[in-house]
C-alpha cells in the first residue's frame, strides 16, 4: 500500500530554503507522494487551491508525485479545469492523481460560488465527464443541464494521463467512481464498509462496461502521531474541531492515534479491504515529527 502524507501550509508558504527542506525530507524518507487538498472558502474562509498547491510542490520537490484530495469541480467550469491540468503535466508528466469530491461539509462554500448546493452532485457527474473527454484531447461539446458549449480542445492531452479517483461517502459517489473513476478515495469509513464500497464500485462499473480498470482506490485519513497516546489524541482532536466547527469524538473512531506502530495496526485491515494507497493527514508536534511519524507508519504497514 503506498504511502503519502499532507502537504502541510509549512511545506507551501514562507522561506523556499524551508520548503525544499521540508518537501526533501518526504522524498528521504521513502513516501510514495504528498496530497493537497482543495476549498474554495471553508467555514470561517480558510481554502487552498489544490491545482496551485500542486504545482508549486511538484516545482519545489521533482521527484513526488502529488494528489489532490479531493477536488471541488463543481465550482470550476470544465474546460479552463482541463487547461490547468493539461499545462501542469506538461511541466511533470505522469505525476499528477486527481480526486474529485462534491465538497460535502459546508454547504454555503457552494452557495458563495453561485452554485445551488442541491446540484453539486449532478454538476460534478457532468463535469467530469466532459473533463475525462476533454484530457483525452477529444473535441468536446456540451449541451446539457450545467454547460454549454461547442468543439473545445486542450491540446496537448497529458501523457500519461492523469488518474481520477473520486472521494464521497454516499452512494452517488460510488456510482460515479465506477463510472467516471480509476478508484475511490474513502473518508471517515470502517475497514468493513470500505471493502463493501470497493466492491460495489466493482460490480457497477463491469454493468458499466467498465470490467478492465487497473483499480487504484484510496482512503484519506486523520492521525495523531505521538508515542504518548493522550498527547497524539489532544493534539488531533484540537486540530480537526478547529477546522471542522464539531466534536472530535464525531470523527474519533475512524481517526487513529497513537504510535506510528498503533496507527500502523489500525490502518492494515483497510489494505485487506482493498486500498491502495493511503493520504494520510497527520497531526504530530510539529512538520519534521509529522514526515518522519508517516514514514515509520509505511514502514510499520510494509512489515504487517
Amino acid at each position: 500500500m503506498r504511502v503519502g502524507t499532507l502537504a502541510e501550509a509549512q511545506m507551501l508558504t514562507g522561506p523556499l530554503d524551508r520548503r525544499r527542506d521540508l518537501l526533501g525530507r518526504v522524498a528521504a524518507a521513502g513516501l510514495d507522494h504528498v496530497f493537497v487538498a482543495d476549498h474554495v472558502s471553508f467555514h470561517t474562509g480558510f481554502g487552498m487551491d489544490g491545482l496551485m498547491q500542486a504545482a508549486t510542490t511538484a516545482a519545489l520537490e521533482p521527484s513526488l508525485r502529488i494528489h489532490i484530495g479531493v477536488f471541488l469541480l463543481a465550482l470550476r467550469h470544465p474546460v479552463p479545469v482541463a487547461r490547468q491540468i493539461a499545462t501542469f503535466c506538461e511541466s511533470a508528466p505522469g505525476r499528477l492523481v486527481l480526486g474529485v469530491g462534491v465538497g460535502g461539509e459546508d454547504r454555503h462554500e457552494i452557495e458563495v460560488c453561485g452554485i445551488d448546493p442541491r446540484t453539486r452532485g449532478r454538476r460534478t457527474d457532468a463535469a467530469l465527464l466532459h473533463l475525462r473527454s476533454l484530457l483525452r484531447g477529444l473535441p468536446t461539446s456540451a449541451n446539457d443541464e450545467f454547460y454549454e458549449f461547442d468543439s473545445a480542445l486542450i491540446l496537448p492531452a497529458p501523457d500519461p494521463s492523469v488518474p481520477i479517483v473520486v472521494g464521497g461517502r454516499s452512494d452517488a459517489a460510488v456510482m460515479r467512481a465506477a463510472r467516471l473513476g480509476e478508484g475511490w478515495l474513502g473518508l471517515w469509513c470502517s475497514p468493513r464498509r470500505y471493502a463493501e464500497v470497493v466492491g460495489q464500485v466493482g460490480e457497477e462499473a463491469e454493468r458499466a462496461g467498465r470490467a478492465a480498470i487497473d483499480w487504484d482506490h484510496g482512503l484519506q485519513v486523520w492521525v495523531g502521531l505521538d508515542a504518548d497516546r493522550s498527547a497524539a489524541r489532544t493534539r488531533l482532536a484540537r486540530r480537526m474541531e478547529r477546522m471542522y466547527q464539531v466534536p472530535f469524538e464525531r470523527f474519533e473512531r475512524y481517526c487513529p492515534f497513537g504510535s506510528p506502530e498503533e496507527v500502523a495496526a489500525a490502518l492494515a485491515p483497510y489494505a485487506e479491504a482493498g486500498c491502495r494507497h493511503l493520504n494520510v493527514m497527520p497531526v504530530a508536534d510539529g512538520p519534521e515529527a509529522s514526515i518522519d511519524g508517516v514514514a515509520a507508519l509505511r514502514e510499520h504497514l510494509a512489515g504487517l
